[in-house]
């Protein structure tokens, strides 16, 4: 089967498009700022504990020091500020769209203020599609497909298929490129040329070459983000889009915010509804993220939980038997992955292309994306029995396809480096390189296969700090906020979610026990039975309940 047939993973393109970036990139958002002064009026966030006062978070060691969010602390609810009135009067002009296929995906336009508490400073213009509600119209739906860095315009091509026809037929389908993403002043970075490099350039992860490495792409990323988008960059935080996202609602006409996000897009909704409680209607979280976490906690989370999807992908292709290319226990087929993943990094597989062959970075980086929806496993062994065999072709193709490289050389979006613009200014890092050296060598010994990747920080050259403390969201005031985990995601470990729920006041956990990131749209029924209940008829599920 070809890639552009292959249903699943065509999906997974734009939810999981760029999650791993193995030289330099972040890898996850986290934290919440203090702003001191109690439950937010929609002017500033909610209070809650951050670092202790000598800048180290809560029982750890001493973060990096923060800037300050333009889009926290602002005197009033913007809503109800004359100075935002004319963002909070648009209505939106819908047309035809352009790059996007769907023949009932409509587009337009919104603008928002680019630096928050100064909104004399100049505007930016987000692109917004839908897809109408086929019958009798309740509301917007407005979704996030993660990232950060991912289309949520381009991501209505799928939505059609994650959604119940009964939630199609009541809610228009809505998405939007936040800030700095795609078509709504996307940040520009390197040619696609210099991407392909970028993304190709690889050592031995771990190794003095691979730091190296790390840190001379990571310079020459951010210097070219900065010399082609100096003027966005400072403002890229996922505070600043939520509350674009208010300014989205209004256009919308809706009095609150129905709202459907994954992965990332948990973290901008909660962000949305600690600065907003009681604005949020009909909110689902699928693949939560726990803002208490450090930058490098959340490499440590990851690096556990793609260990451990490994391991049950390898158990699987063993009990599968023909067509598994491993052999032995699972231990040696682990062993065997590792030592195909250094081969290729000294020996570049062909791939039927002469100027791009297959190497490590590739496919480690195909390996990972297979490791997002245990409904590929099947696609996957086949990929890596024809590389194991010599032909790097499928795997380069799914490394692509995270990416979303294009076929003719062209990068659909810009979500590379749209992801490491948010991710650094979300999260802090610890600053006592000491430490720092100390835990990436007990992930690469206990998680081996990943753990060395997720180690380093894309982080360190950037040239805007971060804005964010780690810190729970509690979003005192809103009404049901429905929290999904999956007990086998390695992207946001379950952990997560379940932190998650326990945070918002309001929050209500419903746990699927699978393999995969997410499940919302691919639990086989369950999962999608209580969502609709709630998004239609507003039962709000069992607490705790587990599919």
């Amino acid at each position: 089967m070809t890639l552009a047939a292959h249903p699943r993973l065509t999906r997974l393109a734009a939810a999981a498009a760029v999650t791993i970036l193995l030289l330099a990139g972040c890898t996850g958002p986290d934290g919440a700022p203090d702003d001191g002064d109690g439950a937010s009026d929609g002017g500033g966030a909610s209070a809650a504990p951050g670092p202790a006062p000598d800048g180290s978070a809560p029982d750890g060691p001493a973060l990096e020091e923060l800037g300050t969010s333009a889009a926290v602390d602002l005197p009033a609810d913007p809503a109800e500020d004359p100075a935002y009135a004319d963002y909070y009067a648009q209505d939106i002009e819908w047309g035809p769209c352009e790059g996007v296929d769907g023949q009932d995906i409509e587009c337009g336009t919104i603008d928002v203020p680019l630096v928050w508490n100064d909104p004399e400073a100049g505007d930016i213009q987000l692109a917004v599609g839908r897809i109408a509600a086929s019958g009798e119209r309740v509301g917007a739906l407005v979704t996030n497909p993660g990232g950060p860095g991912g289309s949520g315009v381009n991501y209505l091509e799928s939505m059609p298929y994650l959604v119940s026809p009964e939630v199609r037929t009541a809610y228009d389908l809505v998405g939007f490129d936040p800030r700095g993403v795609n078509r709504s002043a996307g940040i520009e970075c390197l040619s696609d040329e210099e991407t392909d490099e970028y993304l190709a350039a690889g050592a031995e992860p771990g190794s003095p070459e691979a730091q190296q490495l790390a840190i001379e792409w990571g310079t020459r990323v951010a210097e070219a983000c900065e010399a082609h988008s100096e003027d966005v960059l400072p403002y890229l935080d996922t505070y600043s889009a939520a509350r674009d996202m208010d300014v989205l609602r209004a256009a919308l006409g809706s009095e609150q915010l129905d709202y459907l996000g994954y992965s990332y897009g948990t973290y901008l909704g909660a962000s949305y509804a600690e600065l907003y409680p009681a604005r949020v209607g009909h909110f689902v979280l699928d693949g939560g993220i726990d803002p208490t976490l450090t930058s490098n906690d959340f490499a440590a989370g990851q690096s556990e939980g793609f260990e451990r999807a490994t391991e049950a992908f390898l158990a699987d292709c063993l009990e599968a038997g023909e067509g598994c290319p491993f052999k032995g226990s699972e231990e040696d087929a682990k062993q065997q992955l590792l030592s195909f993943f250094t081969a290729v990094e000294s020996s570049p597989l062909d791939s039927g292309d002469p100027e791009r062959p297959l190497t490590g970075s590739l496919a480690r980086s195909a390996v990972m994306l297979l490791m997002y929806d245990d409904g590929l496993w099947d696609y996957g062994r086949d990929a890596l029995s024809a590389a194991m065999s010599g032909d790097g072709s499928l795997l380069l193709s799914i490394a692509d396809s995270s990416s979303e490289r294009s076929a003719d050389g062209t990068y659909r979006t810009n979500a590379t480096f749209a992801q490491a613009a948010v991710n650094c200014l979300d999260r802090p890092e610890v600053a006592d390189e000491e430490w720092v050296a100390q835990e990436a060598q007990r992930l690469a010994e206990e998680f081996p296969t990943f753990g060395p990747t997720f180690s380093g920080s894309g982080c360190a050259q950037w040239p805007v700090p971060a804005l964010r403390e780690p810190a729970p969201i509690a979003a005192e005031g809103a009404g049901p906020i429905v929290v999904i985990g999956t007990t086998g995601d390695p992207a946001t470990p379950y952990q997560w979610s379940q932190s998650l729920a326990e945070q918002l006041e309001s929050g209500v956990l419903l746990t699927f026990e699978g393999q995969g990131h997410t499940a919302y749209g691919r639990s086989g029924g369950c999962i999608e039975e209580q969502v609709d209940a709630y998004l239609l008829e507003g039962t709000v599920p069992e607490d705790g309940l587990t599919c």
